[in-house]
């Protein structure tokens, strides 16, 4: 009788200990070989409230797996290595991902090689049989604050238009609005991400669990994201509504917060209880070849893995060992110097709105003048960043987490400076001696671009090529009233005369 059928490596027969040690030590490789990528997985999950759900994510996957425990007596192992070239996939893109301090990325390369190297060293037919359970690793990576803002404008979006269904009159600027009664504002901690990631990572194990048919664990995945973006309206909208029937007195401090987890909690409730009205049975497991005897299976299953398991640790190693190399070739111990002497204005006096953005090693700002109108200028100037020194990344923003300055409103322009057209983002921040218009861009490997994916993309190439990782942040702010394009004219106006003296500073900082 077979005492333990999660070593059973067919029927009948047991999975070698030496095997199991191998496939087990080829599976920590990626754990221990890039554990600096995993300890900034940890670091997020301490840091964020919105993703402290991922220290529960590893032990579900182990539950699911021990859930089918009984596939290791069905299924040989027979190792599978095609599945290096999947696992080599993801270590390339976790060293391009690197060179460009793209976090995100790095983190799901160096988790999915976890599933690979389980493909490499099970085989096709028992990884298979663990799909989810490997795959759901894959909600243990940070992901989500790319969404913030387009959450944001939705809610503001549907909340105002709700409001004014009611017949309240609403007057908005932005994600600001007002009421009779009161301001409202829709912030981060409103946009409702929280509730999104949540309801994806619960509706897709609800969905795995509950049905067998992929078209209705596609529907339920589907309306897993579906309510609780609506939800998160809704609750927006049932607050304000609390707040303005109360003439302020509540739903506008920690109830605010209470409020709205029970209303999510509510709405998560009800859609998995009406799900469970189409539960369907698990399927049962099917033997790898019917008719063949337990000898045959046990013989197929004790194939060594020794080989595929140093080859999949040999290929994880490989992409550290290039990063090392990198950095050592592209990094540059110079200072940088931003000499302004080369603009063509000349300052009058210091800026009153700054950005918020990660310390950067050498700065450029002052107030100057284009026709008569102040211009305010920050140039930002990175050199061998890192994870705390990042030019392009999520917490840079050009307004303040704080209530000095606010971001009311942005989109992207391109304006022709000089005879050249110059992409940008076009920004409005609410500040507290007024409103401001930015116009902001950064400047990568020697050109300008105002997509973040393409200056990511560039410093990638720069710094894999070992030309260094330098970049810059440029913006220029003026004060904005109701003439927006008096602003704007102004701003064309100070970068028509001192946008290539700023390209030629920033070349001769970079020095390479």
């Amino acid at each position: 009788m077979n005492d333990n059928p999660a070593l059973s490596g067919a029927a009948g027969g047991r999975m070698a200990v030496p095997t199991v040690a191998i496939i087990v030590a080829a599976l920590l490789a990626p754990l221990l070989l890039y554990w600096g990528t995993a300890a900034s997985i940890v670091s997020v999950w301490n840091s964020s409230e919105t993703f402290a759900h991922g220290y529960a994510i590893a032990p579900i996957s182990l539950w699911l797996i021990w859930r089918r425990r009984e596939v290791f007596q069905h299924i040989p192992v027979v190792p599978y290595w095609p599945a290096l070239g999947l696992l080599a996939l993801c270590g390339a893109g976790w060293l391009v991902a690197r060179a460009g301090e793209v976090g995100v990325v790095m983190q799901y390369a160096f988790v999915a090689m976890f599933p690979a190297v389980a493909l490499a060293v099970l085989g096709r037919r028992l990884a298979g049989a663990l799909t989810f359970p490997l795959l759901f690793l894959l909600f243990a990576v940070p992901f989500g604050e790319v969404f913030v803002q387009p959450l944001i404008n939705f809610t503001a979006d549907f909340t105002v238009a709700a409001v004014r269904a009611t017949g309240i009159p609403v007057l908005r600027n932005g994600t600001m609005f007002e009421l009779p009664t009161g301001n409202w504002s829709v912030v981060e901690a409103c946009s409702g991400v929280r509730y999104l990631i949540s309801s994806i990572t619960l509706g897709c194990l609800y969905a795995y669990l509950s049905y067998r048919s992929n078209w209705r664990r596609a529907l339920f995945i589907g309306l897993s994201i579906i309510v609780p973006i609506v939800a998160n309206g809704l609750r927006a909208y049932m607050i304000v509504m609390i707040g303005h029937t109360s003439d302020m007195a509540l739903a506008t401090g920690v109830d605010h917060l209470i409020y709205g987890w029970l209303f999510f909690g509510l709405v998560m409730f009800i859609m998995f209880w009406i799900g469970s009205y189409w539960r369907e049975d698990e399927a049962p497991i099917v033997p790898a070849t019917a008719g063949t005897n337990g000898a045959a299976l046990h013989s197929a299953a004790s194939r060594p893995v020794l080989g595929v398991a140093l080859a999949a640790v040999a290929v994880c190693a490989l992409w550290p060992a290039l990063a090392y190399v990198s950095d050592k070739a592209a990094h540059n111990p110079a200072p940088v110097q931003l000499d302004g002497s080369r603009l063509a204005s000349s300052p009058v006096g210091g800026t009153t709105w700054s950005p918020t953005y990660q310390p950067a090693d050498a700065v450029l700002k002052g107030k100057y003048t284009a026709g008569g109108v102040p211009v305010e200028l920050n140039v930002l100037y990175y050199r061998n960043q890192n994870p705390e020194k990042r030019l392009i990344s999520s917490v840079n923003r050009v307004d303040s987490r704080k209530e000095e300055f606010q971001q009311v409103a942005s989109g992207g322009r391109t304006e022709d400076i000089g005879g050249q057209p110059l992409a940008l983002r076009e920004t409005r921040v609410r500040g507290p001696q007024g409103n401001y218009l930015v116009w902001h861009w950064n400047w990568v490997d020697g050109g300008f671009t105002a997509n973040d994916y393409v200056g990511k993309l560039r410093q990638a190439k720069a710094k894999l090529m070992m030309h260094g990782d330098d970049g810059a942040a440029l913006m220029v702010a003026t004060p904005v009233g109701e003439n927006l394009e008096a602003a704007r004219a102004a701003l064309r106006s100070f970068l028509g005369a001192n946008l290539a003296p700023l390209e030629a500073t920033l070349e001769a900082a970079r020095g390479r």
